[in-house]
């Protein structure tokens, strides 16, 4: 009850903040930065600790790949059916076909299963969601603004996020044992995480009414992939086909479930491809998928 409490507080709060105007606009981006240099490898250092690599946790970072691979291809058939620009396409792409892993995801499974998820949790989101935006989505974001892409450009990003080296450092340190200072550490930083993830998502949150109208089409069709469809299509492969059960494949399944991903959103915004479309999918995405995040888990107890 305390963490659900804490996700409801925290993104009140960062509402209020933004509404009250007493934190700058930049507020996100220096809580964001706090949080991906200093919080998330903390995190990954601690609860990536001992872990042991096996089928059912490659299942994990496959979610992300396999979310954004179909949906990139079902936005695409839906949007040419349609008649959608590709900015259009490439906005719901970015957002629709990728989940906030992070920064409501951590929080989410936090509430629903306790600090052991977040083992699993990582695994969707640093080799998993982070990679797949920093690859196949920089490429979908260049061919759909200019038609060009830059190799370069991904490997910068890729090169320049700290926690994609606290995952190899976590892997590579796997069976040494921290001393007792530096596990305490890195539990403070790794509390940091939920709470400052959670204002910055809250003082972000902008559902933009007057383009409510103008988008409503794109928004159903961007939401049903993202929070219906796109999890459905991963259990029907890891349960159906691949006949895999037990937590780990239940929390992978509500990660693909969880708000269209902020980041995504942000590149949507880098490269002008319909920015006000990209908000608008965080913007209700991130509050509806807190009533439908636990309707999944729900349905998927014990599977």
């Amino acid at each position: 009850m305390s963490n659900l409490l804490l996700v409801i507080v925290c993104l009140v709060a960062g509402c209020v903040l933004r509404l009250s105007r007493r934190l700058p606009p930049a507020t996100p981006a220096a809580l964001n930065g706090f949080v991906i240099h200093f919080s998330l490898p903390a995190a990954t250092l601690l609860y990536l600790h001992g872990f042991k690599l096996d089928f059912n946790m490659l299942l994990p970072v496959l979610m992300a790949w396999i979310l954004f691979l179909f949906g990139a291809l079902f936005f695409r058939v839906t949007g040419k059916a349609l008649g959608w620009s590709l900015g259009t396409i490439g906005a719901l792409v970015l957002t629709g076909a990728m989940s906030n892993t992070s920064f409501v995801g951590f929080p989410l499974l936090l509430v629903l299963y306790g600090p052991e998820a977040l083992k699993v949790g990582i695994l969707t989101d640093q080799p998993g969601s982070f990679l797949v935006l920093s690859t196949l989505g920089l490429l979908t974001a260049s061919l759909c603004s200019t038609g060009v892409f830059v190799p370069r450009e991904m490997f910068r990003r890729i090169l320049n996020f700290p926690p994609f080296y606290a995952l190899i450092a976590a892997l590579f340190l796997s069976s040494t044992q921290y001393p007792a200072v530096i596990s305490e550490l890195l539990e403070k930083l790794a509390a940091t995480l939920v709470p400052l993830s959670l204002v910055s998502v809250g003082f972000q949150l902008d559902f933009r009414l007057n383009n409510l109208r103008r988008y409503s089409t794109e928004l159903i069709v961007g939401l049903a992939y993202k929070l219906l469809l796109g999890p459905l299509l991963i259990g029907l492969i890891f349960v159906g086909i691949l006949g895999a059960h037990g937590q780990t494949i239940e929390i992978t399944i509500v990660q693909a479930a969880m708000a269209p991903m902020i980041t995504g959103a942000i590149v949507a915004n880098e490269y002008d491809l319909e920015p006000s479309l990209a908000h608008l999918m965080i913007g209700i995405g991130i509050p509806l998928s807190l009533a439908t995040v636990p309707i999944w888990a729900l349905m998927l107890r014990g599977i």
